[in-house]
């Protein structure tokens, strides 16, 4: 990185803190640091709930998996629409009413507090460890990319987050997640321009597409009904409408976001805001990855994204110089077809296609010789991608725009994570455990304390965290292993008003114990399972066992 790139990106990292400090250094009450004194609008809710979602995660692991797997992903997103009309309707008027700090209030009301506390115990469990692994997912990439010490620049992304978290709350939340979006996106539509830009003359927007097309990389719907396919029509429209239904109906992190609307109908324009643009983002988001595939199909790209600096013999060496060796070869071959690519050639067309998968098995076979070498060699290079290429082809001064990019996407998305950690732990336990005094002075306190205590907590998860695969895929994991046990407490509060607080509380229990053994299972091998149906399964689960409990219970009076 020159110098230009480090004040770019240090110069970015600064105004957002200092911007989103100052504008909301007067809090002086609960209200005002939980939930802004409700003066948000429907624009700045939407960027806010996108921003919390959209962590740098997204950023850094959605164009290499789109570059892996192709456009399939997108149809983990085709139930939140739907999802963002069911929460209008059903969820928004009842927070309303009860004019509550977390969703988690309305369970005592309707339950009692042992319903309460459970919920948002599993609330606190689930974002408590994916604020962490915010943090680690793209420290971890960018200290082996750049060459970074690993623990420094988790403390640099957590610190920066939790200074303006802590002094501005909610307010200062949602207020620097709308401009970090605006840098965001931006920068996105800046790389797209030099990925096109990197592609030889001959070769256009198009070609690329049909390029990308012959490869396979372009399917985005699969009507498959195979229950262990992660990412099919039928999994995003079950499992992730569940999922999205959980996360942004009764996940703290996003209700805080669009808690503090100036009204009902703010709220439910800033969620419908956020169900519009979700899909064509990262659709966009994908496509970059797609297209980044077309580049290295005539940009010679490395054997494995993520550097390696190995002790080995002789012997090994040389196993993996002849492997490079006939890499380079293929990827030479089907360079000069590519060259002369015509759609209409179907000989062509399908020599490129076996030259592409003899080069991505001698991709495969390098890793295993790594990993025999090494077994800590991360053979999941997929999240380094996007990031080789923003620093091979990127002039200098935007390679720190991008990098500013990953940066306040992971602070935006750990901002909100701390935010409603705090809010949960500081309004479902202490206030109603340990301090039920109206001293808001008092209460302030606790609040910003509490937020540097989830902030610490974070930062601690992320310097002992490891890597997991695909990281976009481990927060959703995360995510689907408690959202469908929650999302059952609220549709058993909601719909089924003979369910009483003891029924409930036992049903929340047998589905989350269930939802894990499937997954205990699933790691085992015993079966296979998108993880996106744990979602369906602890909704099902609960409803099932509260409704059969609850009759129980009422028989024996």
């Amino acid at each position: 990185m020159s110098l230009i790139d480090w004040f770019v990106l240090m110069g970015t990292l600064i105004l957002i803190v200092a911007y989103g400090t100052w504008k909301t250094r007067k809090n002086n009450n609960l209200q005002s640091y939980l939930k802004g004194n409700n003066k948000e609008n429907w624009a700045t809710i939407g960027l806010s709930i996108m921003a919390t979602q959209a962590s740098a995660i997204t950023f850094l692991s959605t164009p290499g998996q789109a570059y892996e797997s192709g456009m399939g992903f997108i149809q983990f997103y085709f139930g939140l629409p739907l999802a963002m009309i069911l929460i209008s309707i059903f969820f928004l008027p009842v927070y309303y009413r009860l004019k509550v700090y977390t969703a988690y209030q309305y369970l005592e009301e309707r339950f009692d507090v042992r319903v309460r506390s459970f919920t948002a115990f599993l609330f606190l469990v689930s974002r408590g460890l994916a604020a962490g692994i915010t943090i680690y997912a793209p420290s971890i990439i960018l200290s082996t990319i750049l060459e970074w010490n690993l623990q420094l620049t988790c403390l640099l992304i957590g610190v920066l987050v939790i200074i303006y978290t802590v002094s501005g709350g909610s307010r200062a939340v949602s207020l620097t997640q709308k401009w970090q979006m605006g840098i965001i996106m931006m920068g996105m539509f800046i790389a797209f321009y030099y990925v096109l830009d990197s592609f030889p003359d001959n070769v256009g927007f198009k070609e690329g597409v049909d390029i990308a097309g012959s490869l396979g990389k372009m399917k985005i719907i699969d009507l498959s009904t195979d229950l262990g396919n992660r990412y099919t029509l039928l999994s995003g429209l079950t499992g992730g409408l569940f999922l999205f239904v959980s996360y942004f109906g009764t996940d703290q992190s996003q209700v805080q976001r669009y808690l503090g609307g100036k009204s009902l109908k703010e709220s439910r324009m800033g969620l419908m805001f956020n169900g519009l643009l979700k899909i064509p983002m990262q659709f966009f988001i994908l496509f970059i990855g797609v297209m980044v595939f077309v580049s290295f199909q005539f940009n010679k790209p490395p054997i494995v994204f993520n550097s390696v600096t190995l002790e080995m013999t002789a012997e090994q060496e040389f196993e993996l110089k002849e492997i490079e060796s006939n890499y380079d070869v293929v990827f030479e071959e089907k360079n000069t077809l590519l060259k002369k690519y015509d759609e209409a050639n179907i000989e062509a067309k399908t020599a490129v296609q076996a030259l592409q998968i003899k080069q991505d098995s001698l991709r495969g076979i390098y890793k295993e010789a790594l990993l025999k070498i090494d077994p800590d060699f991360e053979a999941k290079d997929s999240d380094y991608i996007f990031l080789t290429f923003i620093l091979n082809f990127l002039p200098h001064g935007l390679i720190g725009l991008l990098l500013a990019v990953i940066f306040s996407a992971a602070m935006s998305s750990t901002a909100g994570e701390l935010n409603a950690l705090a809010a949960t732990t500081t309004i479902d336990y202490y206030k109603k455990f340990w301090s039920k005094s109206d001293n808001e002075k008092k209460d302030l306190r606790v609040g910003k304390l509490l937020t540097v205590g989830w902030g610490l907590i974070a930062i601690l998860i992320a310097l002992t965290a490891g890597m997991f695969e695909n990281l976009i895929q481990l927060v959703n994991i995360l995510g689907s292993l408690f959202y469908g046990t929650i999302l059952g407490v609220f549709l058993l509060a909601l719909f089924f008003k003979s369910v009483k607080g003891t029924a409930a509380l036992i049903g929340g229990i047998v589905a989350q114990i269930i939802v894990l053994l499937v997954h205990l299972l699933k790691t085992y091998e015993v079966i296979e399972l998108s993880y996106l149906m744990y979602n369906f399964i602890g909704c099902a689960v609960i409803i099932l066992v509260g409704i059969f409990t609850q009759r129980l219970l009422t028989s024996r009076v």
